[in-house]
């Protein structure tokens, strides 16, 4: 049955825990069986720890299934199935047993193949000594393959997709590598592409890149057969790059602690200054209000934006951060009521889970 996209922010939250939360727990629990029998004991363990530890992006990223009317199941399954494949290869470029370019270039190349229904898998291991994972990979491609098979837009929205995917497979490409070799890449990959962004540095660039939202936004809106070439280009430019900016931006900010601890690359560490980086904050919350004004379903956009900003300030990961109490009071102020709203619903959230018994 097609459903009304929200226009508020209340009704968007009952159709979230009511209608999509269910459906991705359903396919996470699918894939999660499929991961529970991978052979290879390094590519199970890190099938198994990407769904238990990302599965936040799956229910965020099913939001946008709100947009594909009768045919929000089938986005559900894509969405999940894409973001799984992401979650998937970022563990394994990331804490496994890697730093091969190559190898994460042939990875990702699993993300290309996915968005493209007619292409032909191929050995997504081919560079690294694991191999064997039970047809996981290529099973999480197909079902992505399957769903775009199912509507009649694709040949509008496949630049714009594959031109996302790009971007985000060069980024996982970039910054996996040899740790001294990451920002020379980063920094020289910004350089060929700044022409695109050129209000942005490299590190903002770089997160710009690194979000998935774009993709299920046109994809969704596409199952729905509500698109045109015109509105694939202002989706395009309505979330590349600000809201994906901000998207990532926001995910770096609260995981600044954790990243210190382990060494790993995070964006926000190259801003000269926590002052320069809540101004910089702040221009990305304006800009993305910004660029999704003339979007089809405003209001739906504009809760993403500023659910955004409130789903991330009110992560428990805030209180741990000097001064993120302090800079989420002045984000939250900046964003208005609706990032307030999610902002209270997210800590009411971690709260009920917290002191769930078992």
């Amino acid at each position: 049955m097609s459903k009304q996209v929200p226009k508020t922010s209340f009704s968007l939250m009952v159709q979230v825990y009511r209608n999509i939360f269910p459906v991705v727990d359903r396919e996470l629990d699918y894939w999660t069986k499929r991961a529970e029998n991978i052979p290879n004991e390094e590519l199970r363990n890190q099938a198994l720890s990407s769904i238990a530890s990302k599965r936040f992006h799956c229910q965020g990223g099913a939001v946008f299934s709100l947009l594909a009317g009768s045919k929000q199941k089938e986005a559900v399954t894509f969405i999940v199935a894409y973001q799984t494949i992401s979650d998937y290869l970022d563990n394994l470029c990331d804490r496994s047993t890697s730093l091969d370019p190559a190898d994460f270039r042939l990875l990702h190349r699993s993300m290309i193949d996915a968005l493209s229904p007619t292409n032909i898998t191929t050995n997504y291991y081919a560079y690294r000594e694991e191999q064997d994972d039970g047809g996981y990979l290529v099973d999480l491609v197909k079902t992505c393959q399957t769903i775009l098979q199912q509507t009649k837009c694709y040949p509008i929205i496949s630049e714009y997709l594959l031109k996302l995917e790009g971007m985000y497979g060069d980024l996982q490409v970039h910054k996996h590598v040899q740790v001294e070799e990451r920002i020379p890449r980063l920094t020289k990959w910004f350089e060929e592409n700044k022409y695109q962004t050129p209000t942005l540095n490299w590190y903002e660039f770089s997160a710009a890149a690194g979000s998935t939202l774009g993709i299920y936004c046109i994809t969704s809106y596409a199952l729905g057969e509500k698109i045109t070439l015109e509105i694939v280009e202002r989706v395009f430019r309505g979330y590349f790059p600000y809201m994906h900016g901000l998207h990532i931006l926001l995910d770096y900010y609260i995981d600044q602690k954790e990243d210190r601890e382990e060494g790993d690359l995070n964006f926000c560490f190259y801003y000269p200054s926590k002052e320069k980086m809540k101004e910089r904050f702040h221009f990305f919350i304006k800009q993305t209000e910004k660029h999704i004004r003339d979007l089809p379903h405003h209001d739906f956009h504009s809760m993403i934006h500023h659910g955004l900003v409130g789903l991330y300030l009110g992560d428990p990961k805030v209180s741990q951060l000097e001064s993120g109490l302090d800079v989420s009071k002045e984000l939250l102020k900046d964003s208005g009521m609706k990032a307030k709203f999610f902002y209270w619903n997210t800590k009411i959230y971690y709260r009920l889970k917290n002191n769930k018994p078992g």
